[in-house]
């Protein structure tokens, strides 16, 4: 097949967005690209480039195609294809050597390696690499980077160095010799790398150029992928790599260094020539080709299809050039691919590129040497000017039509090309028979237009357009003379010839050239008036006019031929031959040297046997009624599939070239019915061919491989078609074609090739990679009909029509309406409208059941019983005639009761309608019924089974508005039982019951909907409003949802009730909304209470700032802000003499006060309060105090929260504050009292000897001054005070001690209650407290006595080490006399009796408690052993004893005896009794506990003064007779 027999071939377009799918040998003499799934091979030896071959056998797309560069290998290539497979090829047999398929995924690159002969690299969507040596036949793996691999490419220095280009941008070279060894990441690319071309000669020299731009991108890898290389070996083994991006920037890269030595970023150059719509947004391939012999220069594409040369060498701006300097030169659109070869001296460069073009170009002068179109879709049509000799204008399915000047003598291939406004398929042409470059032109969307092809401009000059489109595809155009209502007449005002058009819906019309913007006029009208038909005309799907104008034939669906004779169309006769669809009629030529044979008329259908028939004697004749032909002339058989198109030869008499389905063209000689030649170089179905009007041995065939073949009749070795085994080899051959490719990623569904690579979207709407290939690779669409619809004519331009946007593989909106017989030959699938819809997506969608499926069986029976239903239904209809009643002549044939009477029809509308009730489907009875009128019964039935339907209740009104209203109510209640309330209440709605409708939804707990409906319908203040507010509120609020309750009780107009719900969450933030709402209705005691419960929660979480504004809000808590504001100062106070060195998780949010530091504190906090809260006047301050003082809070106890704590002492010094500044003394007193105790009572010692420092800086002597020493109570209270301040001072002199007494300093600070430690203290002080009156602290006295039992032995030493500082001593000494106060014996009496008071009512306590148990316990085991039970209670008495007993924790020297219950209560009353002696203003206030701070005294020993030792030992001694005391004062007392 080689050179083809000098077949000259308009190829396959070369498959877009590929890395490398075309090379040149390296000897010089072949160029291949991929073209879909076979790679077209040129041999450009010569000057210009002649068609060598094809490499078939792949099954899908190729996607990467290199020969093979070793010497001596020359003719040996490799591809690889989304089929999965690499296979290697040789040229000279065009047949595959070997293939493999290691790939998993889809291969996206492909390189034969420079240096191994044998080895070719691939590389795959997922970013594996496969290596395979086919000599040995053995493979191996990496897996550099898990990305989309986009081009790979050898090195030509290096054997074992591959450089792989990325989708997101990335480089990688790796060392194919070390496993999974990266050499170098080259990072700089933004987006995908399109190309990458090493530099041809190895070394890495660097050019003077090339300085500026060193550190562009530092590798991963460091300097040297090596480490140990030094730098001059570096520089010999390295070698640049040039890579082309989509970011539109070319880099170089050294491959040492790892990084980008230089950046070359694409020029916005001038596009000149080339079609281009500037709205389009510019694609971009960025491909690069370093020439061999060439390293200071790259070529390069650029954005519209230029190609630049770049010079290396140039510094600042780079120097470039642009290939192709005079007009049209330059491609039209991106290109792909570039490749050179030397070739004798020159040094030649090939690219391909979008616009379909091939283009040779000499690298020394940079002008195009020559130009090779190739075609992007199917060839369906083909047509030779009858004016300009040799002008072929030739329609293919990428939308665009070449016209080819085939006689050009320099260039073999002249061709023009025209795309503007067809954006579809071009399924038919003519050319007009005398205007020159007048060319008509039909398209797979139904268009008809005229281009003029031969003026100057006609390059750029859009056609016209006629404004009568077809509804489907045009399949033929013929001009021909003018026919009514445009007459022959005028010469002036008519067109000498008109434009007919036939097309798939089955209508020609005539279009005048001069008025295309006009209507056009359907011929069938004119063929009706002048003939009187009343009967349905066929679909038309041929015409073809008789070369004199004399005669129109017109080939019909039902594969009838018509003949009309002009202007009027008159019908001469019919040619009943062929039985199906008619593909292609034509007349015999005139200039024969047998005038009689210009009346053959051959024609062609999807049957694969030609007719021709002599019409001579029939027009010679003229009888007046049109006769039937039914005998052919001739009869030319031996074709095995559809004849798609006819063409005589206009050199010879009777010889006809036929276009067939089986993929051959075949010659006859009609005269003799003998098959003369027959042509089989297409890899595809022939859809059109034309005669040679200058060469009688040259044919010009188009097919489904996307190609055009000139050939000659002398040089083809078969004679006939191919039959049997052959005819199968061609179905196997077309099998290979691709498969429809469903998984593509972005693929615009429904758009045909053409709507994207045509048109104004020359360089249309962004196509991605996935998508082209669709359009031109091997999924082209053309490509899948091919595959999917085994058979089809030339017109059927198997169109995927506008509507299929749904899917591009939805045939059943394919307009094909040529339909087509299904031979046994070749397997085909049917398509046409004409016979049956498609089934391809009927499978899809059921079929929806048939509602009279009893009649449609009947009316499907064998061919006799339909016979018979005609004759019976003739019989009846004809009695009918004499006014009798049919419906008994019809017996059993119940379904002809359609054809006759009412009567007959309610028959079988009754057999159908039982028959679906029978099969259960009452939906299609009940739509019967309707269709009767009968519909009352229905909706009873249906209501009673529960089976009503929105349908039905639509159409009960046309029983009556009563039956309405009823079956309605009957829904709703069928609609309750399926739980449909929502809807039910819509029904009721519909029949105006509203409160029946907000019932139904509030029962069920649709309270939204209830309250839309109500609201919409009812009166504003109907009450059902308000309950449906408040049910729903309730049911809210039970479920915690109490902001929407809030809302709802709004809704019903109770704010006060929306307050408290949206208070319950007790937030900060319910808590100031509710206040906030509370303020807004009016409540405002509600609103001041919420606020401060609001800012008690801010003071938690230590936030004052808040606090205020929230408190500001209200006059009533003017008191509280002066609480809160104290306390802050006093917070602050606190921090800065204790600072917590453990973060809080909330930092305190304290006021930026300006605080004057020099005052006392309570002068400090009087001032803010005056100048940041305005207390100025005294009404202000007596109106506060009024406030506060109306407030009591709980006594503190040792559970007390700390805050808690605070924030009430912050309320007694907000009281001693007021009476300060009122100076009110004796309050002032009571309230500091009433602070400190409280911090006592809380059991929290350090912040009681904090509060006394604060505010008793000095101690209380300036405070009794000021006190009249008459008010008894005020002196009790400053005494009471004046004690608490001593015994914070008396434990801090007894655990702070001189500094060098380190002995007992070491003994006493025990690590429970050093000071600093304040949880210690509180836990001490809480062990002991049981209620608010003075216990003794047992805990703190404990620790002391057990703090002497551990430093008795140090003691001596200690002391005698003390003595030494007697200056010390005596200081101390005085300020422990101050101690004092402490010292008071009628205290310690009261003390002491309180204690014993305390100590009964818990014995009495336990006993109740014991009581209860043992009577518990002998309810519950009454059946159970009394022994264990008494064991148990013993147990149980003993184990409690020690809890209650304190004689008993103490020590074993008391072993107490029971006590009984009358000895107890009169313990109780003696102490009571006692308690009573008291003088009360002793009892009134809180004292220290007399006999701890004697313990205390006790312990410090030398350092307290002796009279005061005395005293202590004195107290003990008297009062000392409880337990824990007496254990403690063991030591003292002994």
């Amino acid at each position: 097949m080689a050179a083809a027999g000098g077949v000259r071939v308009l190829p396959a377009s070369p498959n877009w967005y590929s890395s490398r799918c075309s090379d040149a040998s390296s000897d010089g003499r072949l160029f291949g690209f991929a073209a879909r799934h076979r790679v077209c091979l040129l041999d450009v030896g010569g000057a210009a480039p002649a068609f060598y071959g094809e490499l078939i056998g792949h099954t899908e797309r190729i996607s990467g195609f290199a020969f093979c560069h070793c010497p001596g290998q020359s003719s040996l290539c490799a591809t690889s294809s989304d089929d999965g497979s690499v296979k290697i090829w040789d040229t000279e047999a065009l047949a595959p050597v070997v293939e493999h398929s290691r790939h998993q995924n889809a291969i996206s690159a492909l390189h034969w390696s420079p240096l191994v002969k044998d080895l070719i690299v691939s590389g795959d969507e997922k970013g594996v690499i496969v290596c395979y040596w086919y000599n040995r036949s053995d493979s191996q793996q990496f897996f550099p980077e898990p990305r989309t691999v986009f081009c790979l490419t050898c090195s030509p220095h290096h054997e074992n160095l591959v450089a792989i280009g990325y989708k997101d941008g990335m480089v990688v070279i790796i060392d194919i010799s070390r496993k999974r060894e990266v050499l170098h990441r080259l990072r700089g690319h933004e987006d995908e790398i399109h190309c990458l071309a090493w530099c041809p000669v190895p070394g890495e020299e660097r050019l003077s150029a090339w300085q500026d731009e060193l550190p562009v991108v530092p590798s991963e890898e460091g300097e040297v992928p090596n480490g140990e290389l030094t730098q001059d070996t570096t520089t010999k083994k390295g070698c640049y790599l040039a890579s082309g991006s989509k970011d539109q920037t070319i880099r170089i890269w050294s491959c040492t260094r790892g990084r980008s030595v230089m950046t070359l970023k694409l020029p916005p150059t001038k596009r000149r020539g080339g079609a281009v719509d500037p709205t389009v947004k510019e694609r971009i391939w960025l491909t690069v080709h370093w020439p061999p012999g060439h390293p200071t220069e790259i070529v390069s594409s650029c954005f519209g299809g230029e190609l630049l040369l770049w010079d290396l060498t140039q510094s600042g701006k780079r120097k470039w050039t642009l290939l192709g300097s005079s007009e049209g030169q330059n491609h039209s659109r991106i290109v792909f691919n570039l490749t050179s070869v030397k070739h004798q001296d020159k040094e030649l460069l090939f690219s391909i590129s979008m616009d379909r073009d091939v283009k040779c170009w000499d690298l020394s002068t940079l002008e195009c040497t020559w130009t090779m179109p190739s075609l992007g879709g199917f060839v369906y049509s083909l047509a030779f000017s009858p004016v300009d000799t040799g002008c072929l204008a030739i329609g293919v399915g990428d939308s665009m039509i070449r016209v080819w000047n085939t006689l050009s003598m320099n260039n073999t291939y002249d061709v023009k090309t025209f795309w503007q406004s067809i954006k579809s398929k071009v399924t038919a042409l003519s050319w007009h028979p005398t205007k020159e470059g007048c060319l008509a032109f039909g398209t797979d969307d139904g268009k008809v237009g005229i281009f003029d092809t031969f003026s100057s401009s006609a390059k750029n000059k859009p056609p016209q357009i006629s404004s009568t489109y077809h509804k489907k595809t045009v399949y033929t155009l013929a001009w021909g003379p003018p026919t009514p209502p445009l007459s022959p007449g005028g010469e002036g005002e008519q067109p000498s010839a008109t434009l007919y058009s036939c097309a798939g819906e089955g209508i020609v019309f005539q279009h005048n050239p001069w008025k295309l913007n006009g209507e056009a006029n359907d011929i069938n009208k004119v063929i009706r008036d002048t003939n009187s038909i009343k009967h349905k005309l066929p679909a038309r799907t041929e015409i073809s006019w008789k070369p004199d104008g004399k005669l129109l034939a017109l080939g019909n669906e039902d594969g009838s031929i018509e003949v009309f004779q002009a202007p009027d169309l008159k019908l001469l006769c019919t040619i009943q031959q062929h039985h199906k669809l008619i593909n292609a009629i034509r007349w015999h030529h005139e200039h024969g040297s047998q005038p009689e044979l210009s009346y053959l008329i051959a024609s062609g259908s999807i049957n694969a046997t030609i007719y021709v028939h002599n019409l001579k004697s029939i027009i010679e004749s003229a009888s007046e009624s049109p006769l039937t032909i039914t005998e052919p002339f001739r009869t030319l058989a031996g074709h095995t599939a559809k004849i798609t198109s006819l063409s005589w030869s206009p050199h010879h008499e009777g010889r006809l070239v036929s276009a067939c389905y089986d993929g051959t063209a075949q010659v006859w000689d009609v005269m003799k019915e003998e098959p003369l030649c027959n042509y089989r170089g297409h890899q595809g179905r022939l859809l059109s061919v034309q005669w040679s009007p200058v060469d009688p041995d040259s044919v010009y065939t188009g097919a489904d491989d996307f190609s055009v073949h000139k050939w000659h009749i002398s040089k083809q070795e078969h004679t006939r078609p191919p039959q049997g085994k052959k005819s199968i080899e061609l179905e196997k051959k077309r099998s290979m074609q691709p498969k429809v490719k469903t998984k593509k990623k972005k693929k615009p569904i429904g758009k045909s090739p053409g709507k994207q690579d045509l048109s104004d979207a020359m360089n249309g709407d962004e196509s991605t990679k996935e998508t082209l290939p669709e359009e031109n690779g091997v999924s082209d669409h053309e490509g899948e009909k091919e595959a999917q619809e085994a058979e089809l004519p030339d017109k059927v331009s198997t169109t995927v029509s506008k509507d299929t946007s749904a899917s591009a593989y939805d045939y059943s909106s394919l307009s094909l309406p040529k339909p087509f017989v299904i031979q046994k030959a070749i397997p085909v699938k049917k398509d046409p409208p004409k016979e049956k819809p498609t089934p391809d997506a009927s499978l899809k969608k059921r079929k929806p059941r048939s509602i009279l499926p009893f009649s449609t069986f009947m009316d499907h029976r064998s061919k006799d019983e339909m016979h018979q239903d005609c004759l019976r239904l003739a019989a009846c209809l004809k009695t009918k005639d004499h006014n009798e009643d049919v419906s008994p002549d019809l017996k059993d044939r119940i379904h002809l009761g359609l054809f006759t009477d009412r009567a007959s029809l309610h028959k079988m509308i009754d057999v159908e309608g039982k028959h679906h009730l029978e099969n259960g489907h009452p939906d299609l009875f009940q739509q019967l019924m309707l269709w009767k009128g009968d519909m009352k019964g229905v909706l009873q039935a249906a209501a009673e089974r529960g089976e009503l339907t929105d349908q039905l209740v639509a159409i009960s009104p046309m029983v009556g508005y009563q039956a309405w209203v009823w079956t309605v109510e009957a829904f709703a209640k069928q609609l309750c039982f399926q739980e449909q309330y929502v809807k039910a209440a819509s029904h009721l709605l519909s029949i105006h019951k509203v409160y029946e409708a907000v019932e139904l939804l509030k029962v069920n707990q649709f309270y939204r909907e209830a309250i839309v409906i109500a609201k919409a319908r009812l009166r504003p203040e109907d009450p059902i409003l308000k309950d449906l507010y408040t049910s729903w509120a309730a049911v809210l609020e039970k479920d915690g949802h109490y902001s929407m309750a809030a809302k709802c009780y709004l809704g019903a107009s109770s704010p006060y009730d929306a307050v408290k719900v949206l208070a319950k969450k007790g937030d900060v933030t319910s808590l100031k909304t509710a206040a906030e709402l509370a303020l807004i209705s009016g409540e405002e005691e509600l609103s001041a209470t919420l606020s401060f419960r609001c800012a008690q929660d801010l003071l938690l979480s230590r936030n004052w700032v808040a606090a205020q504004e929230v408190l500001q809000q209200h006059k009533t808590l003017f008191g509280q802000r002066l609480v809160f504001c104290l306390n802050e100062l006093l917070c602050k106070c606190l921090s800065e003499r204790n600072p917590s060195n453990r973060k809080s998780p909330v930092p305190p949010c304290y006021h930026s006060w300006q605080l004057n530091r020099e005052a006392s504190f309570l002068d400090m906090v009087i001032e803010v309060w005056q100048n940041v809260l305005g207390m100025d006047t005294t009404e202000q301050a007596t109106c506060a105090w009024e406030q506060l003082r109306s407030i009591e809070h709980p006594p503190s106890t040792s559970n007390t929260h700390p805050k808690q704590v605070l924030f009430h002492i912050s309320h007694d010094l907000s009281l001693a504050a007021l009476s300060y500044r009122s100076t009110t003394w004796s309050e002032a007193v009571k309230s500091i009292l009433g602070a400190v105790t409280r911090s006592y009572d809380a059991g929290n010692f350090t912040l009681m000897q904090e509060i006394c420092r604060i505010i008793l800086p000095e101690g209380c002597d300036n405070l009794r001054h000021k006190l009249d020493s008459t008010h008894s109570q005020s002196m009790d209270a400053c005494r009471s005070l004046e004690g608490f301040v001593a015994y914070g001072l008396l434990y801090d002199l007894w655990w702070n001690p001189p500094k060098d007494s380190l002995v007992l300093q070491r003994a006493g600070v025990d690590p429970v209650l050093c000071p600093s430690e304040q949880t210690g203290l509180e836990n001490s002080y809480i062990s002991g407290q049981s209620s608010s009156e003075e216990t003794p602290d047992q805990g703190a006295v404990e620790m002391a006595e057990d703090c002497c039992d551990t430093t008795e032995v140090q003691r001596s030493e200690a002391e005698s080490d003390s003595r030494t500082t007697s200056v010390d001593l005596v200081d101390r000494q005085s300020e422990l006399s101050g101690c004092k106060v402490l010292l008071v014996e009628e205290i310690a009496a009261l003390q002491n009796t309180q204690r014993d008071i305390a100590e009964v009512q818990q014995i009495l306590a336990d006993m109740i408690r014991q009581h209860q148990q043992e009577r518990n316990n002998l309810q519950e085991n009454t059946t159970g052993s009394t022994q264990e039970n008494s064991l148990q209670q013993s147990s149980e008495t003993e184990s409690d004893k020690p809890h209650s007993d304190s004689n008993h924790m103490n020590g074993k020297d008391e072993v107490k005896q029971p006590v009984t219950l009358p000895e107890l209560t009169k313990q109780l009353l003696k102490a009571k009794q006692k308690l009573a002696e008291f003088p009360d203003n002793l009892k009134i206030f809180p004292f220290p506990d007399v006999l701890e701070c004697c313990l205390v005294l006790l312990h410090t020993g030398s350092r307290c003064p002796p009279e005061l030792q005395e005293q202590a030992l004195a107290l003990l001694r008297k009062h000392g007779s409880a337990g824990v005391y007496r254990k403690g004062g063991r030591r003292f007392l002994t």
